[in-house]
């Protein structure tokens, strides 16, 4: 593996970023739109339950850690996607880049890329309604790392998905995620979920990570256990979404790459 070969296609990507006003708009543009609504509209919930100080926080903050995912697995599925559109497969693979190196580049921008729209949505909901995300303190870092490694391996296994069958299953870049949310319980405990809802949500890492995330809000402190359970679940999925992936792609070889467009 090599770095300048990484470093490479990192750069490639964001001047790719620089003149699309579309990915610029998707990293600050509609995180914006959406905090600003979700803010709003749990301020107006919070006029029905005034017991309920702390219902701002817990539904900001759960959007915020979501783009997270969102981010994560967006980069990775758009960016194949790119190639795709362009016919460019040919054209990188031809070249002495490896797989692993390609992988990689996706994993890196989406770090960068977060850092950087993560950062303006923290001062968005700070400055709109007053709240600081730090609060979550020391928790905030593997809160963080988490629901990365949550977008990393939906990231690659529906890129697996897009090799294997084209173009045709595109959508998926933008809605398999959701697929996911409502039994990663973002802004409401797993609790209020039907009974087979529940028994999902025990293999949604994301769902630990929530429901921690909202113990801390209420208590200050929550079962570290609920951590280390996520990252479990997550490492097995990201191993097994990596190995769907390369499957995915040494079939597409074996088919010739112009096939998969």
């Amino acid at each position: 593996m090599k770095f300048n070969r990484i470093y490479a296609m990192v750069l490639r990507f964001f001047y790719l970023f620089r003149h699309s006003y579309d990915r610029i708009g998707d990293a600050f543009y509609w995180p914006t739109i959406d905090l600003l609504i979700w803010g709003l509209t749990s301020s107006y919930f919070r006029t029905f339950a005034p017991n309920a100080p702390q219902i701002i926080l817990i539904i900001l903050s759960g959007h915020m850690f979501w783009l997270i995912v969102w981010r994560a697995q967006y980069e990775i599925t758009v960016n194949l996607l790119e190639e795709l559109w362009n016919k460019n497969m040919i054209n990188i693979f031809v070249s002495p880049i490896k797989f692993s190196e390609w992988a990689l580049s996706f994993v890196i921008v989406g770090i960068i890329k977060a850092a950087m729209s993560f950062p303006f949505t923290m001062l968005v909901v700070y400055f709109a309604y007053k709240i600081n995300i730090i609060f979550f303190s020391w928790y905030f870092i593997p809160i963080i790392f988490l629901m990365f490694m949550t977008g990393w391996w939906v990231g690659f296994f529906v890129s697996g998905l897009i090799l294997r069958f084209g173009t045709k299953v595109q959508t998926l870049a933008w809605t398999f995620a959701w697929v996911i949310g409502p039994f990663a319980a973002i802004y409401y405990p797993i609790s209020v979920l039907p009974a087979w809802a529940q028994k999902i949500s025990a293999f949604v890492p994301a769902s630990y990570v929530f429901e921690g995330t909202r113990e801390i809000i209420n208590t200050g402190s929550t079962d570290p256990s609920k951590f280390y359970l996520s990252f479990v679940i997550n490492l097995i999925y990201l191993i097994l979404s990596i190995l769907f992936l390369r499957s995915s792609f040494k079939k597409v070889l074996n088919k010739g790459l112009v096939k998969v467009y």
